[in-house]
């Protein structure tokens, strides 16, 4: 089974990826990267707490926000959770940039995703191998109304819902089908039938990332010919630099996560993270960030990365 495991790996071009350590939980992550983010901003200013990460939580129904809000002491926050698996960052964006300018009292939020999706993955089971390249990470954003840079503008998303039972932890919720699960632990993520759900999806996937990226451009008042960096959820090389031809750029103008795999929804911020590491993100740049979640939907959101005068 390692050497499948290898030849996935390889597939995918992954050098390595992050483990959470066996007693550390999707909220301790969490935590720590608001921790992070919040070292020279008060907790107590934090308006409200959105989590969009994993849904794969320290325990199955319960309130990760509201932790995640208490142990950082952010005691004058709300908190909600917004899910769409793996494009939920990318659209959480434009959602709580409408909740803050329609809200007088909202100013500062502190947006977090977290997963620790490498314990849902039965490496023995053939059906879920496209699902080998998970990692285990965590992201924290600080949005702030008034903020000068890094300006939010449009998103566009297109969901197919065709592909909303295709992937599943199908042993346990209020369906619980007769599914012949080849899982050693309790749950675990599987694929009823991933030949059929490829055969589905690989003839739309280019194009449904071509649209997003173009519409959301071209809500934010720009062309594609303006596109400076496409921070994108994690996906193999080939794709991304099948993508990025369609709009005249390199891979220079991107991210490959092949040190980290798939982190959920933190892969665009990671993408940028990075991208401002390596310098190919600048004052001025218009950066598109791009994701795409199992259901199935694909998201981007343009973020212009520059001094500006407009509410973020």
């Amino acid at each position: 089974m390692l050497n499948r495991y290898n030849q996935i790996e390889n597939k995918f071009g992954i050098k390595q990826k992050h483990r959470a350590g066996k007693d550390e939980l999707v909220s301790d992550m969490a935590i720590k990267a608001c921790q992070k983010i919040l070292e020279n901003f008060n907790p107590m200013d934090v308006d409200l707490v959105v989590y969009c990460g994993s849904e794969h939580k320290d325990y199955y129904l319960m309130n990760m926000a509201a932790k995640i809000q208490y142990v950082i002491g952010a005691k004058n926050a709300n908190s909600f959770e917004i899910h769409s698996l793996y494009s939920a960052g990318v659209i959480s964006l434009q959602i709580l940039k409408n909740i803050m300018l329609s809200n007088s009292d909202i100013n500062n939020v502190l947006l977090v995703s977290s997963s620790k999706e490498t314990s849902l993955i039965n490496y023995k089971n053939e059906r879920s191998r496209f699902m080998f390249n998970f990692g285990d990470g965590a992201v924290a954003v600080l949005l702030q109304k008034g903020y000068s840079k890094n300006i939010i503008l449009e998103t566009h998303m297109i969901t197919d819902g065709s592909f909303a039972d295709d992937v599943a932890v199908y042993n346990i919720g209020n369906n619980i089908v007769d599914f012949k699960l080849t899982n050693d632990g309790p749950i675990m993520l599987d694929v009823k039938d991933p030949q059929a759900m490829k055969e589905r999806l690989d003839p739309i996937t280019l194009d449904n990332f071509i649209s997003v990226i173009t519409k959301s451009i071209e809500k934010s008042g720009y062309t594609v010919e303006d596109i400076d960096f496409i921070a994108p959820i994690f996906m193999e090389r080939s794709i991304l630099l099948n993508i990025l031809e369609q709009f005249n750029l390199t891979e220079e103008n991107s991210f490959v996560l092949e040190d980290y795999g798939h982190c959920q929804s933190a892969d665009a911020f990671i993408s940028i993270v990075e991208g401002r590491r390596l310098n190919r993100i600048k004052d001025g740049d218009l950066v598109v960030m791009l994701g795409a979640g199992t259901g199935y939907t694909w998201a981007a959101t343009t973020i212009k990365w520059s001094e500006y005068d407009e509410v973020s």
